[in-house]
């Protein structure tokens, strides 16, 4: 599948259904980001922006990304009228072949995971690259499917934790795993509707 067809399929699921109008934080970033002092960090997959913006008020400057321009565009409003606008900056890229500029003290992925060619790897190698000695990179997966998710396909399988950071290959004298592990939350739909689900929660910290 092209990347192009990737953007196209993420532009029609934001503008397909109604802006957010206070999007929440994920659940595993309020709980790892706390008590860490506040820097600089990147979102990616911003989505509706509720990590950015949440991160924003905790006093991070946040550089959020995401393929699709309407999240971005939106997450750019929100920011805005929120006064926030001095802390979060929105751009869009295709990670398949764009990554942003600058030295990171965290960088958060949640559920970077679609139907498209996407070599995540990759991406998540050059994310821990670009982290500030000291920072920390938080990978959170799906370990299993919601109801409400696109993804209902039975034989999907979800990496683990530890297959993920295998897949990144980084030196252990430079980057050393803190967390690794499958907890299960109950889970709020876009409709109210609720669900157990289980993350894959991956945090590699840069020492060197």
């Amino acid at each position: 599948m092209s990347t192009t067809d990737a953007g196209t399929f993420w532009e029609d699921v934001y503008a397909g259904r109604p802006a957010a109008t206070d999007p929440r934080p994920n659940a595993r970033l309020t709980e790892t980001v706390t008590g860490l002092t506040p820097g600089d960090a990147l979102d990616l997959g911003c989505g509706d922006g509720g990590d950015a913006l949440w991160l924003a008020r905790q006093g991070w400057h946040v550089t959020a990304v995401d393929i699709a321009a309407v999240a971005v565009e939106r997450l750019a409003g929100r920011a805005r009228s929120r006064g926030l606008g001095g802390r979060v900056v929105a751009e869009r890229h295709d990670l398949q072949g764009s990554f942003p500029q600058g030295a990171y003290d965290l960088v958060c992925a949640h559920y970077l995971q679609t139907p498209f060619a996407l070599d995540r790897a990759t991406v998540l190698r050059t994310a821990a690259h670009a982290l500030r000695v000291g920072g920390h990179l938080l990978v959170v997966d799906h370990g299993s499917a919601a109801p409400w998710s696109w993804n209902q396909d039975p034989d999907v399988r979800y990496p683990t934790p530890q297959e993920v950071a295998a897949g990144m290959d980084l030196a252990p004298e430079a980057w050393t795993v803190e967390r690794a592990d499958t907890p299960r939350r109950i889970a709020t739909g876009p409709s109210g509707q609720t669900a157990e689900v289980t993350d894959h929660v991956l945090l590699v910290r840069r020492i060197a």
